[in-house]
């Protein structure tokens, strides 16, 4: 089967020495037929044969995005969106332009352009940049494998959620919410009543933080936390292994689809894991296959 392919970045992605380590980068090689998403600067830096097809009326600090096509393979740089409503746009137009798979390069300080309520499916990348220890590399890998496949709430509770716009609300024994009149749940604090009085369920708009866990924590065992998906929780394992010490829960309105976890056991300072031991422990600590892609046989 034929794929039409899209390809952009949320970052900057191709150039050959990383801005912030000063360390090789792969570079970017698109082919005959793939459709791009990047910057007019980093256009204009192409190694590639291409037609451009749409220029962006919005300027990014790179200038317009502009969209193009691959005539003759190359080298390119892509720096796409940095909000997710942009990089909504640009995934629909990539797709009315007959692109069967969009790409989207990632960046862990912006997880929001991950939620399921952008993309589709996500691959989940790890590596010795996370840690140089293989111990504390799985750690940190699990965790957050953990988060990302949360419970999810039924249908009937998350289209009631899914339109409310901010605040921390309760959620009754009947599945109706209720706004406690906390804008923010970093205002959880100065609350005048009590907020279990609806009962233990909870949903936690915008951010969840360790401090609102620690919080409910505190209060009573059994509390129920609901979040939009996993890319709104910034949390620590050790506040949220409080939290459900004390029988807490995390639900989530959407889960994401994790399709594949991948590894560079190579780290931006240069020290190098061992590949195929590295993944193996991932393996059986994720209960999923782990790759490394430049080990994947015809790549």
């Amino acid at each position: 089967m034929e794929v039409s392919l899209g390809v952009t970045s949320i970052g900057v992605d191709g150039e050959q020495v990383d801005a912030v380590f000063a360390t090789a980068k792969p570079e970017i090689t698109l082919y005959k037929g793939t459709r791009f998403i990047t910057s007019e600067q980093h256009y204009m830096k192409r190694q590639v044969v291409s037609v451009l097809e749409h220029v962006d009326s919005r300027r990014t600090s790179l200038g317009p995005l502009v969209t193009a096509r691959v005539l003759v393979q190359g080298k390119v740089l892509l720096s796409g969106a940095a909000t997710t409503g942009a990089l909504r746009e640009q995934i629909q137009m990539l797709d009315s332009m007959g692109c069967s798979l969009s790409i989207v390069d990632g960046a862990l300080s912006r997880l929001s352009l991950a939620s399921p309520t952008v993309t589709e499916a996500m691959i989940l990348a790890t590596g010795a940049a996370v840690s140089a220890n293989v111990k504390q590399l799985v750690s940190k890998t699990k965790f957050l494998h953990n988060l990302i496949l949360l419970e999810e709430v039924d249908n009937d509770l998350r289209e009631k959620l899914n339109i409310i716009p901010s605040g921390l609300w309760a959620v009754d024994n009947d599945g109706e919410p209720h706004d406690l009149g906390i804008a923010s749940v970093f205002l959880i604090d100065r609350a005048e009543k009590d907020i279990l009085r609806f009962g233990k369920t909870l949903f936690a708009s915008g951010a969840v933080s360790d401090r609102l866990l620690r919080i409910l924590a505190s209060k009573e065992k059994g509390i129920t936390l609901i979040a939009r998906d996993f890319t709104k929780l910034f949390i620590t394992p050790e506040a949220y292994v409080e939290f459900t010490r004390r029988d807490g829960r995390l639900m989530v309105l959407q889960r994401s689809k994790l399709i594949a976890v991948t590894l560079n056991p190579t780290s931006p300072q240069g020290f190098l894991l061992d590949s195929k031991s590295t993944c193996e422990a991932l393996s059986d600590a994720l209960q999923t296959p782990v790759y490394d892609v430049k080990k994947i046989e015809g790549l």
